[in-house]
């Protein structure tokens, strides 16, 4: 069994089981990502690295790729 598969995934409360989400789970300093529906593709992160992320997100920075 692979590490990732003993994680609590957990996912939006506006997620479905019909539906392709993205999943997120952690462990420590590191945090993993997946999408539902291709749950053997995991990103990996840092909680530190998420979070600048995030902030950016919130900020507007990555606007431009969803062409807001």
């Amino acid at each position: 069994m692979e590490r990732t598969e003993q994680l609590d995934w957990q996912r939006s409360s506006f997620g479905t089981d019909q539906a392709n989400w993205l999943e997120i789970a952690s462990e420590g300093e590191f945090v993993y990502i997946r999408e539902s529906d291709n749950p053997e593709l995991v990103v990996t992160t840092t909680r530190t690295k998420l979070n600048a992320w995030i902030l950016g997100a919130k900020d507007g920075e990555f606007d431009h790729f969803v062409g807001l």
